[in-house]
Protein backbone atom coordinates (compact mmCIF):
# COMPACT_ATOMS: atom_id res chain seq x y z
CA UNK A 1 0.00 0.00 0.00
CA UNK A 2 2.86 2.40 0.80
CA UNK A 3 4.41 1.80 -2.63
CA UNK A 4 1.01 2.27 -4.28
CA UNK A 5 0.53 5.63 -2.55
CA UNK A 6 4.01 6.77 -3.55
CA UNK A 7 3.30 5.89 -7.19
CA UNK A 8 0.01 7.77 -7.18
CA UNK A 9 1.48 10.84 -5.51
CA UNK A 10 4.35 11.12 -8.00
CA UNK A 11 1.97 13.15 -10.18
CA UNK A 12 -0.35 14.89 -7.73
CA UNK A 13 -2.27 16.87 -10.35
CA UNK A 14 -3.16 13.80 -12.38
CA UNK A 15 -4.09 11.92 -9.21
CA UNK A 16 -6.34 14.76 -8.05
CA UNK A 17 -8.03 14.99 -11.45
CA UNK A 18 -8.63 11.25 -11.47
CA UNK A 19 -10.25 11.37 -8.03
CA UNK A 20 -12.44 14.29 -9.16
CA UNK A 21 -13.42 12.37 -12.30
CA UNK A 22 -14.44 9.34 -10.26
CA UNK A 23 -16.32 11.56 -7.80
CA UNK A 24 -18.27 13.22 -10.61
CA UNK A 25 -19.18 9.83 -12.09
CA UNK A 26 -20.41 8.57 -8.71
CA UNK A 27 -22.27 11.82 -8.11
CA UNK A 28 -24.05 11.44 -11.46
CA UNK A 29 -25.03 7.87 -10.60
CA UNK A 30 -26.44 8.95 -7.22
CA UNK A 31 -28.26 11.88 -8.80
CA UNK A 32 -29.91 9.63 -11.41
CA UNK A 33 -30.92 7.03 -8.81
CA UNK A 34 -32.23 9.82 -6.57
CA UNK A 35 -34.20 11.25 -9.49
CA UNK A 36 -35.69 7.81 -10.12
CA UNK A 37 -36.64 7.43 -6.46
CA UNK A 38 -38.24 10.88 -6.48
CA UNK A 39 -40.25 10.12 -9.62
CA UNK A 40 -41.46 6.84 -8.11
CA UNK A 41 -42.44 8.60 -4.88
CA UNK A 42 -44.30 11.35 -6.73
CA UNK A 43 -46.16 8.73 -8.78
CA UNK A 44 -47.91 7.29 -5.72
CA UNK A 45 -47.80 10.13 -3.20
CA UNK A 46 -51.48 10.97 -3.59
CA UNK A 47 -52.65 7.41 -2.91
CA UNK A 48 -50.08 7.09 -0.14
CA UNK A 49 -51.67 10.03 1.69
CA UNK A 50 -55.29 9.38 0.77
CA UNK A 51 -57.57 7.45 3.15
CA UNK A 52 -58.64 3.86 2.63
CA UNK A 53 -56.90 0.57 1.95
CA UNK A 54 -59.07 -0.73 -0.92
CA UNK A 55 -59.57 0.85 -4.34
CA UNK A 56 -62.66 0.34 -6.49
CA UNK A 57 -61.90 1.16 -10.13
CA UNK A 58 -63.75 0.79 -13.44
CA UNK A 59 -63.71 -2.67 -14.97
CA UNK A 60 -60.35 -3.47 -16.62
CA UNK A 61 -58.55 -0.54 -14.95
CA UNK A 62 -55.66 -1.43 -12.63
CA UNK A 63 -53.83 1.87 -12.28
CA UNK A 64 -54.62 5.53 -11.74
CA UNK A 65 -52.29 6.21 -14.69
CA UNK A 66 -53.98 3.91 -17.18
CA UNK A 67 -55.52 6.88 -18.98
CA UNK A 68 -58.55 4.89 -20.13
CA UNK A 69 -61.04 7.68 -19.48
CA UNK A 70 -63.45 5.22 -17.85
CA UNK A 71 -65.46 6.44 -14.86
CA UNK A 72 -67.52 4.87 -12.12
CA UNK A 73 -71.13 6.04 -12.16
CA UNK A 74 -72.81 7.70 -9.23
CA UNK A 75 -74.94 4.58 -8.72
CA UNK A 76 -71.80 2.45 -8.44
CA UNK A 77 -70.30 4.85 -5.90
CA UNK A 78 -73.51 4.60 -3.84
CA UNK A 79 -73.46 0.80 -4.12
CA UNK A 80 -69.91 0.72 -2.78
CA UNK A 81 -70.86 2.98 0.13
CA UNK A 82 -73.79 0.74 1.11
CA UNK A 83 -71.88 -2.56 0.78
CA UNK A 84 -71.34 -4.61 3.96
CA UNK A 85 -67.94 -4.17 5.60
CA UNK A 86 -67.52 -0.60 4.29
CA UNK A 87 -66.86 2.05 6.93
CA UNK A 88 -65.97 5.01 4.73
CA UNK A 89 -65.78 5.79 1.02
CA UNK A 90 -63.67 8.49 -0.62
CA UNK A 91 -64.71 9.06 -4.25
CA UNK A 92 -62.08 10.88 -6.32
CA UNK A 93 -62.48 12.35 -9.78
CA UNK A 94 -59.28 13.07 -11.73
CA UNK A 95 -59.03 15.22 -14.85
CA UNK A 96 -56.05 16.33 -16.90
CA UNK A 97 -56.09 20.02 -17.78
CA UNK A 98 -53.77 22.49 -19.50
CA UNK A 99 -54.53 25.98 -18.18
CA UNK A 100 -52.57 29.05 -19.22
CA UNK A 101 -50.68 30.47 -16.26
CA UNK A 102 -49.17 33.89 -16.94
CA UNK A 103 -48.91 33.19 -20.65
CA UNK A 104 -47.51 29.65 -20.31
CA UNK A 105 -49.39 26.39 -20.86
CA UNK A 106 -49.07 24.08 -17.85
CA UNK A 107 -50.16 20.45 -17.54
CA UNK A 108 -51.96 19.76 -14.26
CA UNK A 109 -54.02 16.97 -12.74
CA UNK A 110 -57.24 18.33 -11.34
CA UNK A 111 -58.29 16.34 -8.27
CA UNK A 112 -61.99 16.57 -7.48
CA UNK A 113 -62.82 15.55 -3.93
CA UNK A 114 -65.48 15.94 -1.26
CA UNK A 115 -64.05 17.64 1.82
CA UNK A 116 -66.43 15.71 4.08
CA UNK A 117 -65.18 12.37 2.73
CA UNK A 118 -61.46 13.15 2.38
CA UNK A 119 -59.04 12.90 -0.51
CA UNK A 120 -57.91 16.52 -0.50
CA UNK A 121 -54.51 18.12 0.16
CA UNK A 122 -52.76 16.56 3.16
CA UNK A 123 -50.16 19.30 3.76
CA UNK A 124 -51.19 22.90 3.23
CA UNK A 125 -48.27 25.32 3.07
CA UNK A 126 -50.58 28.31 3.07
CA UNK A 127 -54.27 29.15 2.97
CA UNK A 128 -57.19 26.70 3.21
CA UNK A 129 -59.10 24.11 1.23
CA UNK A 130 -61.75 25.05 -1.37
CA UNK A 131 -65.25 25.67 -0.04
CA UNK A 132 -66.81 26.87 -3.31
CA UNK A 133 -66.79 25.62 -6.89
CA UNK A 134 -64.63 28.51 -8.07
CA UNK A 135 -61.82 27.84 -5.53
CA UNK A 136 -58.76 25.60 -5.83
CA UNK A 137 -55.62 24.61 -3.92
CA UNK A 138 -52.53 24.97 -6.13
CA UNK A 139 -49.27 23.09 -5.78
CA UNK A 140 -46.69 25.26 -4.01
CA UNK A 141 -43.89 24.51 -6.53
CA UNK A 142 -46.15 25.25 -9.48
CA UNK A 143 -47.28 28.46 -7.81
CA UNK A 144 -43.69 29.61 -7.25
CA UNK A 145 -42.81 28.92 -10.89
CA UNK A 146 -45.59 31.24 -12.04
CA UNK A 147 -45.46 33.76 -9.15
CA UNK A 148 -48.91 32.75 -7.92
CA UNK A 149 -50.05 33.57 -4.41
CA UNK A 150 -53.22 32.97 -2.44
CA UNK A 151 -55.89 35.21 -3.94
CA UNK A 152 -54.65 35.04 -7.54
CA UNK A 153 -56.87 33.52 -10.22
CA UNK A 154 -56.70 31.63 -13.53
CA UNK A 155 -59.08 29.84 -15.88
CA UNK A 156 -59.84 26.21 -16.71
CA UNK A 157 -62.33 25.51 -19.47
CA UNK A 158 -63.62 29.06 -19.35
CA UNK A 159 -64.24 28.91 -15.61
CA UNK A 160 -62.45 31.43 -13.41
CA UNK A 161 -60.79 29.88 -10.36
CA UNK A 162 -59.34 31.58 -7.30
CA UNK A 163 -56.33 30.12 -5.49
CA UNK A 164 -57.25 29.79 -1.81
CA UNK A 165 -54.40 27.52 -0.71
CA UNK A 166 -50.96 26.17 -1.61
CA UNK A 167 -50.06 22.53 -1.02
CA UNK A 168 -46.78 20.71 -0.33
CA UNK A 169 -45.61 17.42 -1.87
CA UNK A 170 -48.00 17.62 -4.83
CA UNK A 171 -45.56 18.31 -7.66
CA UNK A 172 -45.14 15.53 -10.24
CA UNK A 173 -43.44 14.85 -13.57
CA UNK A 174 -46.85 14.10 -15.11
CA UNK A 175 -48.50 17.28 -13.89
CA UNK A 176 -48.83 18.95 -10.51
CA UNK A 177 -51.92 18.20 -8.46
CA UNK A 178 -54.53 20.95 -8.18
CA UNK A 179 -57.39 20.29 -5.75
CA UNK A 180 -60.97 21.41 -6.37
CA UNK A 181 -64.45 20.52 -5.21
CA UNK A 182 -65.66 17.32 -6.83
CA UNK A 183 -68.87 19.00 -8.00
CA UNK A 184 -66.83 21.45 -10.08
CA UNK A 185 -64.78 18.69 -11.76
CA UNK A 186 -68.01 16.77 -12.42
CA UNK A 187 -69.33 19.79 -14.31
CA UNK A 188 -66.19 19.83 -16.46
CA UNK A 189 -66.41 16.15 -17.42
CA UNK A 190 -70.23 16.31 -17.69
CA UNK A 191 -70.66 13.32 -15.38
CA UNK A 192 -72.62 14.16 -12.20
CA UNK A 193 -71.73 11.85 -9.29
CA UNK A 194 -69.01 10.03 -11.26
CA UNK A 195 -65.60 9.06 -9.90
CA UNK A 196 -62.31 7.92 -11.39
CA UNK A 197 -61.95 5.57 -8.43
CA UNK A 198 -63.30 5.10 -4.93
CA UNK A 199 -61.04 4.53 -1.95
CA UNK A 200 -62.66 2.39 0.72
CA UNK A 201 -61.91 2.06 4.42
CA UNK A 202 -63.14 -1.25 5.90
CA UNK A 203 -65.05 -1.45 9.14
CA UNK A 204 -63.36 -2.60 12.32
CA UNK A 205 -62.93 -6.35 12.19
CA UNK A 206 -62.99 -6.49 8.37
CA UNK A 207 -59.64 -7.06 6.70
CA UNK A 208 -58.80 -5.28 3.41
CA UNK A 209 -58.49 -8.66 1.64
CA UNK A 210 -61.92 -9.74 2.88
CA UNK A 211 -63.42 -6.46 1.72
CA UNK A 212 -61.84 -6.88 -1.73
CA UNK A 213 -63.44 -10.32 -2.01
CA UNK A 214 -66.79 -8.93 -0.86
CA UNK A 215 -66.82 -6.05 -3.36
CA UNK A 216 -65.78 -8.19 -6.33
CA UNK A 217 -69.44 -8.91 -7.05
CA UNK A 218 -70.16 -5.28 -7.97
CA UNK A 219 -70.76 -5.12 -11.75
CA UNK A 220 -68.50 -2.98 -13.94
CA UNK A 221 -65.77 -2.64 -11.33
CA UNK A 222 -62.27 -3.86 -10.58
CA UNK A 223 -61.52 -4.05 -6.86
CA UNK A 224 -57.90 -4.03 -5.72
CA UNK A 225 -55.90 -3.36 -2.60
CA UNK A 226 -54.66 0.24 -2.65
CA UNK A 227 -51.12 -1.07 -2.27
CA UNK A 228 -51.59 -3.12 -5.46
CA UNK A 229 -52.75 -0.03 -7.37
CA UNK A 230 -49.68 1.86 -6.12
CA UNK A 231 -47.44 -0.98 -7.30
CA UNK A 232 -49.14 -0.86 -10.72
CA UNK A 233 -48.56 2.90 -10.88
CA UNK A 234 -44.87 2.39 -10.11
CA UNK A 235 -44.66 -0.29 -12.79
CA UNK A 236 -46.06 2.07 -15.43
CA UNK A 237 -43.61 4.79 -14.39
CA UNK A 238 -40.76 2.27 -14.46
CA UNK A 239 -41.65 1.38 -18.04
CA UNK A 240 -41.29 5.04 -18.99
CA UNK A 241 -38.13 5.94 -17.07
CA UNK A 242 -36.08 2.91 -16.10
CA UNK A 243 -34.49 2.12 -19.45
CA UNK A 244 -33.25 5.68 -19.95
CA UNK A 245 -32.10 6.15 -16.35
CA UNK A 246 -30.30 2.81 -16.10
CA UNK A 247 -28.63 3.43 -19.46
CA UNK A 248 -27.28 6.73 -18.14
CA UNK A 249 -26.22 5.05 -14.88
CA UNK A 250 -24.34 2.40 -16.87
CA UNK A 251 -22.64 5.13 -18.93
CA UNK A 252 -21.57 6.97 -15.77
CA UNK A 253 -20.22 3.73 -14.28
CA UNK A 254 -18.24 3.01 -17.43
CA UNK A 255 -16.78 6.53 -17.38
CA UNK A 256 -15.69 6.06 -13.75
CA UNK A 257 -14.16 2.66 -14.53
CA UNK A 258 -12.29 4.11 -17.52
CA UNK A 259 -10.90 6.94 -15.38
CA UNK A 260 -9.56 4.44 -12.86
CA UNK A 261 -8.18 2.24 -15.63
CA UNK A 262 -6.41 5.08 -17.42
CA UNK A 263 -4.84 6.40 -14.23
CA UNK A 264 -3.55 2.98 -13.17
CA UNK A 265 -2.38 2.16 -16.69
CA UNK A 266 -0.41 5.40 -16.94
CA UNK A 267 1.07 4.99 -13.45
CA UNK A 268 2.10 1.41 -14.26
CA UNK A 269 3.62 2.13 -17.68
CA UNK A 270 5.66 5.05 -16.33
CA UNK A 271 7.25 2.82 -13.68
CA UNK A 272 7.96 -0.32 -15.64
CA UNK A 273 11.65 0.06 -14.82
CA UNK A 274 10.95 0.21 -11.10
CA UNK A 275 8.73 -2.85 -11.28
CA UNK A 276 11.50 -4.60 -13.19
CA UNK A 277 13.97 -3.83 -10.39
CA UNK A 278 11.52 -5.17 -7.80
CA UNK A 279 11.15 -8.32 -9.86
CA UNK A 280 14.95 -8.66 -10.17
CA UNK A 281 15.50 -8.46 -6.40
CA UNK A 282 12.96 -11.21 -5.76
CA UNK A 283 9.48 -9.65 -5.62
CA UNK A 284 6.81 -12.13 -6.69
CA UNK A 285 4.20 -11.32 -9.32
CA UNK A 286 1.55 -11.27 -6.56
CA UNK A 287 3.37 -8.34 -4.92
CA UNK A 288 3.30 -6.32 -8.14
CA UNK A 289 -0.35 -7.17 -8.69
CA UNK A 290 -1.22 -6.02 -5.17
CA UNK A 291 0.58 -2.71 -5.76
CA UNK A 292 -1.46 -2.05 -8.93
CA UNK A 293 -4.73 -3.14 -7.32
CA UNK A 294 -4.01 -0.98 -4.26
CA UNK A 295 -3.58 2.05 -6.52
CA UNK A 296 -6.95 1.41 -8.11
CA UNK A 297 -8.63 0.91 -4.72
CA UNK A 298 -7.15 4.14 -3.30
CA UNK A 299 -8.17 6.25 -6.31
CA UNK A 300 -11.66 4.75 -6.49
CA UNK A 301 -12.25 4.97 -2.72
CA UNK A 302 -11.27 8.64 -2.54
CA UNK A 303 -13.51 9.40 -5.50
CA UNK A 304 -16.45 7.60 -3.91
Amino acid sequence: MKLALQNLLQDKVRFALSVIGIALAVMLILFLLGLRAGVFRAAVIYLDNAPGSVAVMPEGVKSTRAGSGQLLSGDTVNAVASAPGVDRVTPVLLMMAIPELHGKKQVITLVGYDAALGGGPWDLAKGRGPTADDEVVLDRVLASQHDFEVGDSFEIGGHGLTVVGLSNETSSFSGSLVFARKAFVESLVLAPGAATFVLVTPTSGTTPNALVASLQSLPGTNVLLKSRVMANDRQIVAGLFDQVIFLMVAAAFIVGALVVGLVIYAATIERRGEYGILKAIGAHNSVLYRVVISQAVVAASLGV
